[in-house]
């Protein structure tokens, strides 16, 4: 008796230890199959999602879902009936890992509180000038602006030219943020050193994969879009980054 408890017993104990190499074997042929039907696709991360058969593609910051069973690839959001992008979260979590590496001398410096801020932002975009007003009358927040012009915004590069060239960057962003730039004529910049720091935050936005603002990381906490009710939240909460020390 005492010896089937025991192998009955041994039996259990090698099924948990192979059933989760049977299941990476899965995965890994599953990988295998989409980099065969999908190439062109560079795989950064590759996972289950929470749907059956359903899997997390990621390649440069952004997600896609592949359904193995019809060999489809598809983007788009995941939505939750209480409202929550499961996409845009995820997608979140993905650059936060990388905002760590990003250079806080890069950035245009707003303010000097504890709580730190890191805004990537449009002066031409609605969203990021209604974030910008409500950032505008925070005492205790020290903001790293980047700026991301977008395509559909022809007079976003040369407001943030004008903004990285002017002796007053924090007025002139104030100008362009507001709307006091709107339909008036900005002289071209020819500052060298604006002109290398406007390539230098492309390039950093680049790597981080974004590609709509605003974006935001509070205090290393992100928010997508002009969510003023998260942003109010996650300022009033004790700050866990600190700015670096000279």
């Amino acid at each position: 008796m005492k010896k089937a408890i025991c192998l009955i017993l041994t039996l259990t104990a090698t099924l948990f230890l192979i059933q989760p190499l049977l299941f990476a074997q899965a995965d890994n042929a599953v990988l295998e199959q989409f980099k065969k039907s999908f190439p062109q696709v560079k795989v950064d991360e590759f996972r289950k999602a929470d749907i059956d058969g359903l899997y997390e593609v990621i390649t440069g910051g952004k997600v896609l879902y592949y359904f193995a069973q019809k060999n489809y690839l598809f983007a788009g959001a995941i939505w939750t009936p209480a409202g929550k992008n499961l996409t845009t979260e995820r997608e979140g979590e993905i650059i936060t890992k990388k905002i760590k590496d990003v250079p806080l001398d890069k950035g245009l410096k707003i303010g000097s509180g504890e709580n730190i801020v890191l805004e990537f932002t449009d002066p031409d975009c609605p969203y990021c000038r209604q974030a910008s007003k409500f950032f505008a009358q925070q005492k205790n927040v020290t903001r790293y602006v980047y700026f991301l012009p977008l395509p559909s915004h022809k007079d976003a590069e040369p407001k943030i030219k004008y903004v990285l060239c002017a002796k007053d960057k924090e007025k002139a962003y104030e100008e362009a943020m507001t709307g006091k730039l709107d339909g008036k004529k900005i002289e071209a910049c020819t500052d060298e050193k604006a002109l290398k720091l406007f390539g230098e935050q492309q390039q950093i936005i680049a790597k981080l994969g974004l590609n709509s603002t605003p974006q935001f990381w509070v205090n290393g906490k992100h928010v997508s879009g002009a969510n003023i009710q998260l942003l109010e939240s996650l300022l009033k909460k004790e700050p866990v980054i600190k700015e670096p020390k000279k």
